[in-house]
């Protein structure tokens, strides 16, 4: 990572300028209190009555009424058209762990441009927050205190190996491929451990297991 523009030792909320449910900015950060806002992102932050401590972007979706709210040195524009701004905004941070929402819901391809960010393992350990679901990269190993029943769902973004404990259908000796095999609709047993021996690995749980996955990614 070069030079972060936030760099902290507690976790931080990152809100995008998608589709955002009734929570789910409060919901993150009761958990991650430091607020930081990609591009268009910020209008929702100030329409919640927050106020972002940066806002990182190419500000190609952040309109001028918002940009005049916001004072200049929380400002951080990157001008480039390569990636995404949920990607300048996640790599310009250095924390423990990021919660993101406002990223996924709405529209498709926007969700797969920040699942894509995710499985590149992209600045931090980063869980998106769903209407129903939570999404995060499955590091090398993981342990996840869920219940039993709560359905496991892996997603492979690129070809990936590992081992599980805890699923229904353990995924030891399997190749998952996004264009093969696939790990969706599992389910607990309890406690779960998944162990990958690469990335590209997605995890999605129930959204009540969230403070499972934090506890999870960060113990």
């Amino acid at each position: 990572m070069s030079t972060p523009i936030v760099e902290t030792s507690s976790p931080v909320t990152l809100i995008g300028g998608g589709s955002l449910g009734a929570g789910d900015l409060d919901t993150a950060l009761k958990r991650a209190p430091l607020l930081v806002a990609a591009d268009g992102g910020a209008a929702q932050a100030l329409a919640a009555g927050r106020m972002p401590e940066a806002v990182i972007g190419d500000f190609d979706s952040l309109d001028a009424r918002t940009r005049a709210q916001i004072p200049d040195g929380r400002l951080f524009p990157i001008h480039e058209q390569d990636s995404t701004d949920f990607d300048k905004a996640l790599r310009s941070i250095r924390a423990p762990l990021v919660l993101g929402v406002g990223f996924l819901g709405a529209r498709i391809d926007h969700q797969l441009a920040a699942f894509g960010v995710l499985a590149r393992q992209v600045g931090p350990a980063c869980v998106l927050l769903g209407p129903e679901e939570v999404v995060f990269h499955a590091p090398r190993s993981v342990r996840l205190a869920l219940a039993p029943g709560d359905v496991v769902s892996l997603f492979p973004m690129a070809p990936v190996t590992g081992r599980s404990e805890g699923l229904k259908w353990p995924i030891d000796g399997l190749s998952l491929s996004p264009v093969g095999r696939v790990g969706t609709s599992n389910r607990a047993l309890g406690p779960v451990r998944i162990e990958v021996d690469g990335a590209g690995l997605l995890v999605i749980v129930p959204r009540r297991a969230l403070d499972a996955v934090i506890a999870g990614l960060t113990g």
